[in-house]
């Protein structure tokens, strides 16, 4: 399938790349829980708040993560993907994001033009990205492969429930926890490119 990007390009974290705008007011432990169906609900508020905030600037909004997986075990913060036209113009969508109650946390322009957002009640992390990013469609491929392949399923809760574990022992970020995961994450993402025609 011919893609405008190479979806399978993997962009390591740069820390130089990473503008912090302000440090979360609250942060959830890194604990995994057994699946919540309230997660499906907490994702409409979150969506229909994002709706109005931005009318037709949001050009789509995505519950991704695992919490929009149903059955898998995940931590109890929902992830949403807002498609936006650019978002480099950040005065066409922040202040409307942000009088909405929405915490402007960090952009990382090295990857795909990010920035990220927090919102404390329902807990989420609000991730904005441009409509030619391929984190928009590895996010939703790898929810739709989780949600189909239960063999994946259960080696993705095994490999969070562990990082979660080790994660808390030494005190670690999410950023860490997440690091924890990498490698797993990347052994089902090939598969998920095999399967789409993104590998050979």
């Amino acid at each position: 399938m011919a893609l405008p990007y190479d979806i399978t390009k993997h962009i390591p974290y740069d820390p130089l790349g990473f503008i912090r705008i302000s440090n979360r007011t609250a942060e959830k432990p890194i604990e995994i829980i057994e699946w919540q169906p309230t997660w499906t609900a907490s994702f409409q508020t979150i969506s229909q708040r994002i709706s109005q905030a931005l009318g037709d600037r949001a050009l789509q909004i995505s519950h991704v993560g695992s919490t929009s997986v149903p059955g898998l075990p995940a931590k109890d913060v929902i992830d949403v993907d807002i498609t936006v036209r650019d978002p480099t113009a950040e005065a066409d969508y922040v202040p409307a994001l942000e009088a909405a109650g929405f915490q402007f946390l960090h952009r990382e322009p090295y990857w795909h033009e990010h920035r990220f957002f927090g919102l404390d009640e329902p807990y989420a992390n609000i991730h904005v990205f441009g409509p030619e990013s391929p984190e928009l469609v590895r996010h939703r491929i790898f929810r739709d492969w989780l949600r189909a392949h239960e063999d994946d399923r259960n080696l993705y809760v095994k490999v969070k429930r562990e990082s979660a574990a080790k994660s808390r022992v030494l005190g670690e970020s999410g950023m860490q926890y997440n690091d924890r995961k990498e490698a797993v994450i990347r052994e089902i993402l090939g598969r998920v490119y095999k399967a789409h025609g993104y590998l050979e």
